[in-house]
């Protein structure tokens, strides 16, 4: 069978006759986004298989077609309308057959990106919600303008990407995650975690030590990380740095104060270490972060 192998291999994808399947487009913008997507046509039904690390998102678009899902032993058939969404966690077993002409959208969401976006706000990591069934067409329709921007070379640009895919994953969050069960591991209490967070704002504008924030939890530096990246899903510096971009992102909105102004006043050690974090986590410069036109 001519497979088509996309997200680094983790995701198989081939039509019943044996050819690979048509793809329409696929990948990401520059940045931190976490997010990759990928259209495909089939003409001659669909096969799809992944254990891949990431959470995968299919979403069907063209006419209603039978759709056989199987996800970590459940399965399920169903006719699949459009706005129809599949939802597979990271690493498990997924098949899908479906069959005639069938456009699906593919979404992959890296679980620490995930897992940063639900920290800003919420702290928790999250627990997604597995499901073979139903529609959800509001995200779909972020996938697809995800996807016309892909298809088209990103003509408004990484950020405008970024930002679209940030929309998406906090629609995610909201309508398909749960709060991840703790197990017997040790977590830190909502309190806790709250508390680190209100110290962390409060001073963003110098240095933040984890003997600082481990203080806070009552454990020692060490401890303090595991419990912290156990409890959050990213390390406690990972989690300083985005939200002091964060926060200098609204500043640079402001436009009140300059750039190095902005680094200082969010904990940066300069103007080009600012410059850098942008440019990784968002793909572009401070100048297109700072325009109020960027995000449409």
């Amino acid at each position: 069978m001519n497979t088509l192998r996309l997200l680094d291999d983790g995701l198989e994808l081939a039509q019943s006759d044996g050819s690979q399947p048509k793809l329409i487009a696929a990948g990401r913008a520059a940045g931190e986004g976490g997010l990759e997507i990928a259209q495909v046509d089939f003409d001659h039904g669909a096969h799809y298989s992944s254990a891949a690390p990431d959470h995968l998102l299919f979403f069907h678009l063209s006419a209603p077609a039978r759709i056989t899902c199987r996800v970590a032993g459940d399965a399920f058939v169903h006719e699949a309308r459009v706005g129809a969404v599949g939802i597979c966690p990271a690493g498990a077993d997924t098949f899908c057959q479906g069959d005639g002409s069938i456009r699906n959208l593919v979404v992959s969401i890296d679980p620490a990106a995930l897992a940063l976006a639900a920290a800003e706000d919420n702290v928790r990591v999250p627990q997604i919600t597995e499901r073979l069934s139903g529609e959800d067409h509001g995200l779909c329709k972020i996938a697809r303008t995800l996807a016309a921007e892909c298809a088209d070379g990103f003509p408004n640009g990484a950020l405008y990407w970024n930002d679209v895919a940030a929309s998406f994953v906090s629609s995610f969050l909201a309508r398909h995650t749960s709060s991840a069960a703790t197990g017997t591991r040790s977590v830190l209490s909502e309190h806790v975690l709250t508390s680190i967070r209100d110290f962390v704002h409060a001073n963003l504008d110098g240095p933040i030590e984890v003997d600082a924030l481990a203080r806070i939890a009552g454990l020692s530096a060490f401890h303090f990380s595991r419990t912290f990246a156990r409890s959050v899903g990213v390390t406690p510096h990972r989690y300083v740095m985005r939200l002091r971009l964060k926060r200098a992102r609204e500043l640079l909105r402001e436009d009140r104060l300059s750039f190095a102004a902005v680094a200082a006043e969010t904990g940066f050690a300069d103007q080009s270490h600012l410059a850098r974090w942008t440019q990784r986590v968002y793909g572009a410069t401070m100048r297109q972060l700072a325009s109020k036109t960027s995000s449409r």
